[in-house]
């Protein structure tokens, strides 16, 4: 069932966003292809300049779309669970114990030990293994990216929200979020998930980005969340066709306009078909 508030939402953040690049690179920044070859010569007598033309729009493009996930699953969680923040700072206890066997556990899962295979991850055993260590209570802040407080659910969850193809770095730091947000005493949070808001290989058993599966178990860990499982989390049954629907609708529009006013070329046959699935 279709939400319109949640689709209004998604529409308007995409279409601010897109309607400030368009304005930039159409108005206030355009192509001058003058200036380009003034000031890059050879490159303009090698390449054709419809090739830079369209790196021109990409680096105007890349930085006012930083944190649209994010800012598309707070429209959405605003409106199912009635509270959503982004960048939100938990501050807690955790004791240090547990603090240790959390870098015991990430340790182990970076170095392999002599003889042995690298340890391969497994959530359930390890935050069991975790939460069994005690010790003296240390003050501890954690900044998740996306934070709910569920009115419908009565419930709190944390989320580390990256791209469909995190690198390896990232997801080793989001992992150390998770133990020391579910490692709180008194608990701040009643769940914490590793989310990836598109998965570009279809089904969650497909997913094959090898740097993630590094530190999660993709295919099984419950702490991990991969496209129609967070959407739908997050706003409802339903959420993630929603979702893909409104921004393959979108992407038609500003592709069309992107052909004839930026490029100034008709758009190719088959540019209208939908890009996400």
């Amino acid at each position: 069932m279709k939400n319109k508030n949640v689709n209004k939402g998604i529409s308007r953040v995409v279409s601010e966003l897109m309607d400030r690049v368009m304005d930039k690179v159409l108005i206030t920044d355009p192509f001058i292809k003058e200036k380009h070859h003034s000031s890059k010569p050879l490159y303009a007598a090698l390449v054709p300049d419809e090739i830079f033309k369209g790196s021109h729009f990409e680096r105007r493009f890349v930085t006012p779309f930083g944190g649209v996930w994010e800012k598309l699953a707070q429209v959405v969680a605003d409106e199912y669970h009635g509270h959503c923040e982004m960048g939100k700072t938990i501050n807690g206890e955790i004791g240090a114990e547990r603090l240790r066997r959390i870098q015991e556990v990430l340790n182990r899962l970076e170095h392999k030990k002599k003889g042995k295979d690298k340890q391969k991850p497994d959530w359930d055993v390890e935050l069991k293994y975790i939460l069994e260590g005690g010790g003296k209570p240390i003050p501890t802040s954690v900044v998740c990216d996306i934070f709910i407080e569920s009115k419908k659910a009565k419930k709190k969850y944390a989320f580390e929200l990256k791209g469909p193809l995190p690198n390896s770095d990232q997801t080793k730091v989001s992992k150390e979020k998770l133990f020391k947000l579910l490692a709180m005493n008194p608990v701040k949070v009643d769940y914490a998930f590793y989310a990836l808001p598109y998965n570009p290989y279809g089904k969650r058993k497909d997913y094959n980005w090898s740097f993630p599966m590094r530190w999660f178990d993709m295919h099984n860990d419950e702490s991990v969340l991969i496209g129609n499982e967070f959407w739908d989390l997050i706003g409802g049954k339903g959420t993630y066709k929603n979702f893909i629907s409104e921004i393959n609708s979108l992407g038609k529009e500003y592709r069309e306009r992107i052909y004839r006013e930026f490029l100034g070329i008709e758009p190719p046959e088959g540019f209208d078909k939908s890009v996400l699935q």
